[in-house]
């Protein structure tokens, strides 16, 4: 399996033996994280196995710590009422102040850049209100051609909120011809013709796509040469590669936390602030009394005080029944020894898993996720390439089959080995069917 194995490199290892579920089954018992699965709860099929289930970059699996942890949460409500604001061991105001050390560390921030609010969407808008304010001169918004709707969506009201032409104004950075993965040369081609005139470039941390992983670090290095402000979305970033956003001097970042962060679906987002901009009180922002100063908040004055962390780009008191998920999620990863063992076992499931597709499947997939570790995630985006089959169909193939993937138009079906429950036998299983559906 190459030097990405978490087995010797031996010489007489045959494909034979690495398509074999006796090697699953030795890599397993190699994982330092195979308990992890049990700290899930997995759905089962018809007759009460286990699915194949490859969609956390969809939606996560439930950790039983989540769980537990909204018990007591509403458990503490049925006994304490009001007083649950402030009482116990988990009292609601601060309530999310108990999760911040954690996704710092799971994002690579100070803690006072991070805080958990919102969904991701509506992040977004609130950063944009902060970090794209147009001149004369500087008024365009570049992303990516293919870039999640929602996101261009956003993009596209923030440009007509502030009365600007979306198609004088919205530059995007495209695929070549006959190529899917996004090229950076084109980048700073387009970084170095309209570089006076770009506000804001807003990308994805990992293109949902592809899942192609692309260099934040250098995007933001080229763009601040320019004066242009750097935001990502890091929706199927967050809890899949380890990031760095302090150090790579990101201005902001937004994720939400069900994909994998394992936190339930539309639970609350993420955002990351850095902290020269948190630390900047008169920064513009759309402001709520849930950002003003905490020692003042309950005097009920009409005067903005902007909390200095990213907390003063909060507007109401969040949903703390969320809350109590996205801490639950979070334990979970910290039990599992953090961002660097996740992504250790993640490179070795997606490498095992292109390698039984090369071996069974060879031309009759394509994998369109780049083959280079750095630039992968969690995420394989597979094309099938056999005349007459339709990779829809094949989709639904797989699921009357016990796989859980996803599909996404035109033509990808995205599957993704998620680290903190699935398991090499996952892995070759899925293969296997595969190729019985094809």
């Amino acid at each position: 399996m190459s030097n990405n194995s978490n087995e010797s490199n031996n010489e007489s290892t045959t494909e034979a033996d690495i398509n074999s579920l006796a090697y699953a089954q030795n890599l397993d018992r190699n994982d330092p994280l195979a308990a992890m699965r049990e700290q899930f709860s997995i759905p089962k099929q018809a007759d009460g196995t286990d699915e194949y289930y490859f969609t956390g970059n969809s939606l996560g699996l439930q950790p039983k710590l989540a769980r537990a942890a909204v018990i007591e949460l509403l458990d503490s409500w049925q006994a304490r009422g009001v007083k649950g604001h402030f009482e116990g061991e988990f009292p609601w105001l601060p309530y999310h102040e108990f999760l911040t050390e954690q996704v710092a560390e799971i994002v690579g921030a100070l803690p006072k850049e991070v805080v958990m609010m919102n969904s991701l969407t509506a992040n977004l808008h609130f950063m944009m209100a902060s970090f794209y304010q147009p001149t004369e001169q500087r008024s365009k918004i570049l992303i990516e051609d293919h870039a999640f709707p929602s996101d261009h969506y956003a993009v596209e009201s923030q440009l007509k909120h502030h009365g600007k032409n979306v198609d004088d104004n919205l530059l995007l950075w495209t695929p070549r011809a006959g190529e899917d993965l996004l090229n950076y040369q084109d980048l700073w081609q387009i970084i170095e013709q309209h570089g006076d005139e770009i506000a804001l470039i807003l990308l994805p941390g990992v293109q949902y796509y592809t899942g192609q992983v692309l260099d934040m670090q250098r995007i933001t290095e080229v763009a601040h040469a320019r004066g242009i402000k750097v935001g990502f979305d890091l929706a199927h970033a967050a809890g899949n590669i380890e990031l760095s956003l302090h150090q790579w001097q990101v201005d902001f970042a937004c994720w939400c936390s069900y994909k994998y962060l394992n936190s339930g679906a539309g639970s609350v987002a993420g955002c990351f602030v850095h902290q020269r901009h948190v630390e900047n009180t008169e920064l513009n922002r759309l402001a709520g009394w849930w950002g003003h100063d905490k020692s003042s908040r309950f005097k009920m004055e009409n005067t903005f005080k902007a909390i200095p962390t990213a907390e003063g780009w909060q507007l109401s008191n969040p949903p703390v029944l969320s809350l109590a998920a996205v801490r639950g999620s979070f334990d979970t990863i910290k039990l599992a020894g953090g961002m660097p063992a996740l992504r250790k076992k993640s490179l070795l499931l997606t490498h095992y898993m292109i390698t039984l597709i090369n071996i069974e499947l060879g031309e009759k997939i394509r994998i369109i996720t780049p083959q280079d570790p750095t630039e992968r995630g969690c995420q394989l985006s597979l094309m099938i390439n056999v005349a007459g089959l339709d990779g829809k169909a094949m989709f639904t193939a797989l699921e009357n089959k016990g796989v859980t993937t996803d599909w996404r138009e035109p033509n990808v079906i995205r599957v993704a080995p998620v680290p903190l429950y699935n398991s090499f036998q996952d892995v070759y299983h899925f293969v296997r069917i595969l190729k019985e559906c094809i």
